[in-house]
C-alpha cells in the first residue's frame, strides 16, 4: 500500500510496450498488463461482477417506466413508431425524449423479444460498460489503485444502481458521455483529429437520448482540448471547429429530418408546442428545465415534488443526499488538492487534464441540477456519478502519496480531513433513516468505526513511520467512504423500486423524491399487474414489461384516487384523471371494429397502461400532461370518418378551448357506452 500509482520510469515502460499480439490480447483481458499488480485485473472482474449483481438481480421483477416501455413496444410493431419514438404503432404523438434509447431497447426487444429481461438488457449492458469505460480511463493516468477505487465508487452509487434497473434513457446517456470523454482524452495525449470527431459523434448521440443534457459536458470538454491537447494552438482551434461539426450533425441529423417531413405524415411531436422538436429542444427539454418555464407546458416549477428545493445545498437535502452526496465531500477536496499538486506540470500533462475533465464534469453538473427551477427528478444526477467516482479514485492515489511522500507539513492532514469530511458527512445521512433496517444501522457503525480507524491510523503512521499501519488505514478509509453507497445500492437491488422515479434506499419524508417505503419508492398497491407511480412528468401506472395480456386479467389504470374497476371515466380534458379497466379494454377490442386504434384517452400516461394491457394503439390527445395540442377537432373528426378511430373517453375536467370543443362534439355527436362512464362511441355517419 505505500505506492499507490506507478512511478514515472514504470508508466514510461509501459507506453514503450511493443503491442500484444492476438494471444496476448485475450490473455491480457483475464491477466490485465504485465506491469499491473496482480490483483488489479481479478479485482476489477469482481467489481463487474458486483456491478451486473446489483443490476440485474432479480430483473424479471422490474417494472420499468410504463411511458418508455410502451413505445418500445409500438416500435416492435412499427419501424415508423420506432424511427419517430412514437408512442403507439399507430404513431399519432412521440414520447418527450429523443428515441436513441428507445431503438437499443427497440433492437433488444425485436431480436429476443418484448419482455423484462430483453429491455432491461441493454441497460445493464451499458451499466456495466461505463464501469469498466471509466476504470480504463482512470487507470491510463493515475494506476490500477485509482481506477478500481473510481470503478468501485460508481458501482456503488445508490441513485445509479437505481435508474440502471430501470428503462428510462439515463444509463445509456451516461455511457455515451463516458464515450465521448475516452475519446477526447485520445485526442488530447495524440493531438490526433478523428478521436475528436468520434468525441463530438458520441455526444451527438447522447443528445439524441436526452436533448440538451448531454451538452453539460461540453464547456469542461472544449476547455480541456484548448489548454491541454498535444499539439499547436492553430491545429486546436481548427480541430475544435471539425469535431464541432461533427458534434453538430449527429445531434442534429434525427431532429431536421423529422421536422422537415411535413406533419400530416408523422406523429405529433409530444412535450412541444409547435409540433417541432426544434421547440422541444429548446423548451420542454432545454430552457424549461433550467429556468423552471417552459412554452410548451407552462410553469415547471415542481421540481420540488421529486427532488427538493433549488439551490446549492440541493444535493444534501433529505431527498438527495443518500442518493449521490456520499462521495461529494471527498471529490471536492480531492479536486482542489490535485489541481495544487500538478500545478507547475506542463501545459500538456495528462493528469493535470484529467482532473480539469472529470472536475468539470463534476461541477458543471453540480451546479446545472442545484440550481436547476424546472422538473427535476433525482434520477438525473446519476449523470454526475463519474466524475465523483473519478475524483473519488484520482484524490485517494494522490492524496495518499503526498500524505506518505509529501515534505511539507500540510499534506500530512489533507488527506485525513477529506476522508473525516465524508466520513462525518455518511454518518448523517445514515442516521436521518436510522430504524429504516438493520442494515443502515450497520453501515452507520461501520462508517463511524472505519472513518475514525483510518484518520487515526493515518497519522500515527505517518508520524512514527510505521507504513503497514498507514496501508490499513487507507483500507479502512474505503470501507468508511462506501459503506454507506453500499446499503443504499443493496436496497435498491433488492426491493421493488418506481419504475418512473427510482431512486434508493429508506424514504426520507421527500415525497415522490423519496426512496423505498411507502407509495413514493414505487411499491406496487395489490390488486393488480401493475401499481400506481410517478412518471417523469407527473404520474402514471406502473405496468409490466411483459408481453401485453389479451385483457383477461384485471389491472387498473388510474391516475387519481378512484379505485372502482368496473367503469372508466377519463380525463378527455387534457390532464383529466383516468381510469380504464380490463373489462372495458376487453369491449373496446371486441368491438374494434378494423379501426387503427383502440381508443383515445386524454394522456400519455393512461395510453401507455392500455398499450400494454391491450396491445394495440390508443391515441394519447394531449400528451403526458394532457396540454399537447396533439388532436384537434378536424383531426378527431377525419379519424373518425376514416374509420380509423371509435373509441373515445371524455370527461368534463378537461381544460383548453381545444378539450372543450371536442368534448362539447363528443357528447353531441357520439353515442354514449352506458356501461362505461366516459366512453364514447363514434362512425363516419357521425361527422357532418
Amino acid at each position: 500500500m505505500t505506492t499507490l500509482a506507478p512511478p514515472p520510469a514504470q508508466e514510461a515502460t509501459r507506453h514503450r510496450a511493443a503491442p500484444p499480439t492476438p494471444g496476448g490480447r485475450v490473455r491480457r483481458l483475464f491477466t490485465g498488463a504485465p506491469e499491473d499488480p496482480r490483483w488489479a485485473r481479478p479485482a476489477l472482474w469482481a467489481i463487474l461482477l458486483l456491478a451486473t449483481a446489483l443490476y440485474a438481480w432479480n430483473m424479471s421483477s422490474i417494472t420499468g417506466n410504463t411511458f418508455y416501455n410502451a413505445a418500445v413496444y409500438s416500435g416492435t410493431k412499427s419501424w415508423k413508431a420506432f424511427f419517430f419514438g412514437a408512442l403507439d404503432s399507430g404513431s399519432f404523438i412521440t414520447v418527450d425524449k429523443p428515441p436513441f434509447a428507445l431503438w437499443v431497447m427497440g433492437l433488444s426487444a425485436r431480436v429476443l423479444g418484448y419482455g423484462t429481461w430483453q429491455l432491461m438488457l441493454p441497460m445493464v449492458a451499458v451499466g456495466v460498460s461505463s464501469v469498466a469505460l471509466l476504470y480504463r480511463m482512470v487507470k491510463r493516468d493515475f494506476g490500477a489503485v485509482a481506477a478500481t477505487i473510481a470503478a468501485l465508487a460508481l458501482t456503488l452509487t445508490p441513485i445509479t444502481v437505481a435508474i440502471t434497473r430501470d428503462t428510462n434513457p439515463d444509463p445509456i446517456l451516461v455511457f455515451l458521455m463516458l464515450l465521448g470523454a475516452a475519446a477526447l482524452m485520445k485526442a488530447v495525449r495524440t493531438g490526433r483529429l478523428m478521436p475528436l470527431v468520434w468525441s463530438g459523434v458520441a455526444i451527438g448521440f447522447a443528445f439524441n437520448t436526452k436533448m440538451m443534457q448531454a451538452y453539460v459536458v461540453l464547456p469542461a470538454f472544449f476547455l480541456v482540448y484548448l489548454w491541454a491537447a498535444n499539439v499547436s494552438l492553430g491545429k486546436r482551434i481548427r480541430n475544435l471547429a471539425v469535431g464541432t461539426v461533427a458534434l453538430v450533425a449527429s445531434s442534429a441529423w434525427w431532429m431536421v429530418v423529422v421536422d422537415l417531413i411535413p406533419a400530416s405524415s408523422r406523429p405529433y411531436i409530444g412535450g412541444s408546442t409547435d409540433n417541432t422538436v426544434w421547440d422541444l429542444v429548446i423548451g420542454y427539454n432545454g430552457f424549461g428545465r433550467i429556468f423552471g418555464a417552459s412554452s410548451s407546458v407552462g410553469s415547471q416549477g415542481n421540481g420540488a415534488s421529486f427532488g427538493g428545493e433549488s439551490g446549492l445545498y440541493r444535493m444534501f437535502n433529505s431527498i438527495m443526499g443518500g442518493q449521490i452526496s456520499w462521495l461529494i465531500p471527498f471529490a471536492l477536496i480531492a479536486l482542489v488538492a490535485g489541481v495544487i499538486l500538478r500545478g507547475r506540470a506542463p501545459r500538456t500533462d495528462a493528469k493535470r487534464a484529467a482532473l480539469m475533465l472529470w472536475g468539470g464534469w463534476f461541477v458543471l453538473h453540480y451546479l446545472t441540477f442545484a440550481l436547476a427551477e424546472g422538473t427535476f427528478h433525482p434520477y438525473y444526477v446519476t449523470a454526475m456519478a463519474p466524475g465523483i467516482a473519478a475524483l473519488a479514485g484520482i484524490g485517494a492515489v494522490m492524496l495518499y502519496r503526498a500524505f506518505v511522500e509529501g515534505s511539507a507539513a500540510k499534506w500530512a492532514w489533507v488527506l485525513p480531513t477529506a476522508i473525516a469530511a465524508s466520513t462525518v458527512w455518511s454518518v448523517v445521512l445514515l442516521q436521518r433513516v436510522s430504524g429504516s433496517g438493520t442494515v443502515y444501522t450497520v453501515a452507520e457503525f461501520a462508517a463511524g468505526a472505519a472513518g475514525a480507524a483510518a484518520v487515526i491510523g493515518l497519522l500515527l503512521g505517518r508520524f512514527t513511520r510505521r507504513q503497514r499501519l498507514t496501508g490499513i488505514a487507507a483500507l479502512a478509509a474505503v470501507v468508511a467512504l462506501l459503506a454507506g453507497p453500499a446499503a443504499y445500492s443493496a436496497s435498491a437491488a433488492t426491493s421493488s423500486t418506481n419504475g418512473t422515479n427510482p431512486t434508493a434506499g429508506p424514504s426520507t419524508g421527500g415525497g415522490m423524491g423519496g426512496g423505498g417505503g411507502g407509495m413514493g419508492s414505487g411499491q406496487r398497491p395489490s390488486g393488480g399487474p401493475g401499481g400506481s407511480t410517478s412518471t417523469e412528468n407527473g404520474t402514471s401506472d406502473g405496468q409490466s414489461m411483459g408481453e401485453p395480456p389479451s385483457g383477461n386479467a384485471q389491472s387498473d389504470t388510474n391516475t387519481d384516487t378512484d379505485t372502482d374497476t368496473d367503469k372508466a371515466s377519463a380525463g378527455g380534458g387534457m390532464g383529466g384523471g383516468t381510469q380504464v379497466s380490463s373489462e372495458m379494454i376487453t369491449y373496446l377490442k371486441k368491438n374494434q371494429d378494423g379501426a387503427t386504434w383502440l381508443v383515445a384517452v386524454a394522456t400519455d400516461q393512461t395510453a401507455s397502461s392500455i398499450i400494454l394491457e391491450s396491445g394495440e394503439p390508443v391515441i394519447s390527445m394531449g400528451g403526458w400532461s394532457g396540454s399537447d395540442n396533439a388532436m384537434t377537432l378536424a383531426k378527431l373528426k377525419s379519424l373518425v370518418k376514416a374509420g380509423k378511430l371509435h373509441y373515445i373517453v371524455i370527461s368534463d375536467s378537461g381544460q383548453g378551448s381545444s378539450n372543450s370543443e371536442i368534448s362539447t362534439w363528443v357528447k353531441k355527436n357520439g353515442t354514449a357506452v352506458t356501461d362505461y362512464s366516459g366512453l364514447y362511441r363514434l362512425d363516419a355517419s357521425d361527422v357532418s
